[in-house]
């Protein structure tokens, strides 16, 4: 302790043990998920050097030598490859629907649960709503086949006994795609909805009160009270989303894939897979999975920086 006059201030050392005996416990949770990036997600980005190299299993990334005088010889041969070339259109094609049609959906159920009056039908819908987002896709995809193939799907067998004929769901590349966005927005609105719901019940009661005052309905209501006041929870979505326009999964277009409409579901994360599991073109692949991950870095930002413009917070 050091003493000026009257008064005597502690040392540093004594305040970071202080800090530290209070916070202590925090830090050590903290600690876990640190590490776990450290050694999962940042000590592998080295190999993201295979990209600009010729790749060689006996070899650690330091090692090996450049592919080319510039080192972008893979990056050459991806674009120069008409299956990644498609399989680009086919990921910003998928992903755009996706955004379209799917992101106003959580939205709108949102806003439709918290216009319901009876708790009871509210909790129940929500629940069955979100329920779809804890089965894998190979289920979702398992049940699709049962209820939409041509001959033995339960829908199309309903449709051939009321005198229709069998519509190809997923034999036919048009419909194929439509069935993917479907089944994404039935599989994903419910866990979305939840995180507008939250922004919802956070809204002051009081400007509903004056709406109403004022002569507002139930319509007026949510356009000048409900969406503008869950606008930054809008805006914060939608620039993850933008940021994933170019990232695609692989589970979802894989296991609804089939050999007929392989020109439409062929998408990156399926690309890499074939390429470069099965084909052991790894340094293709890795050049192919880094300019996907600029891309969408690139879009992220670009929609933070929009956002900042209209007065948004964004997210950085």
């Amino acid at each position: 302790m050091k003493s000026t006059g009257l008064l005597t201030v502690p040392s540093k050392k004594r305040k970071f043990s202080d800090y530290m005996h209070r916070y202590g416990t925090l830090y050590l949770l903290l600690a876990l998920p640190v590490i776990y990036f450290i050694i999962f997600k940042y000590i592998p980005m080295t190999y993201i050097q295979i990209a600009f190299k010729k790749y060689n299993i006996f070899k650690t990334p330091w090692e090996m030598p450049f592919a080319d005088k510039n080192g972008f010889e893979y990056f050459i041969k991806a674009f120069a490859n008409r299956d990644f070339l498609y399989a680009l259109r086919n990921t910003l094609m998928l992903n755009l629907l996706d955004l379209i049609i799917g992101f106003p959906a959580p939205i709108l159920l949102a806003i439709l649960l918290n216009e319901l009056k009876i708790r009871w039908f509210k909790r129940f819908t929500q629940t069955v709503a979100y329920m779809p987002h804890f089965l894998s896709w190979v289920i979702i995809a398992g049940l699709a086949l049962q209820l939409l193939a041509p001959t033995t799907g339960l829908v199309n067998i309903v449709l051939n006994n009321l005198g229709f004929e069998s519509v190809p769901f997923l034999n036919k590349s048009e419909n194929w795609v439509m069935t993917y966005i479907f089944l994404g927005i039935w599989q994903s609105i419910g866990w979305n909805t939840i995180i507008y719901l939250a922004a919802i019940s956070g809204i002051n009661p009081e400007l509903y009160e004056a709406a109403e005052l004022d002569g507002a309905g139930r319509i007026r209501k949510i356009i000048h009270v409900t969406l503008p006041s869950i606008r930054p929870t809008i805006i914060i979505l939608l620039i993850l989303s933008l940021g994933r326009i170019l990232g695609s999964e692989f589970d979802r277009p894989y296991a609804l894939t089939n050999p007929l409409v392989l020109d439409v579901s062929n998408v990156i994360a399926t690309f890499v897979y074939t390429y470069g599991i099965r084909g052991l073109q790894f340094a293709l692949t890795t050049a192919v999975g880094l300019f996907q991950s600029v891309v969408c870095v690139i879009f992220l930002l670009s929609a933070n920086y929009i956002s900042k413009k209209f007065g948004e917070s964004g997210i950085i």
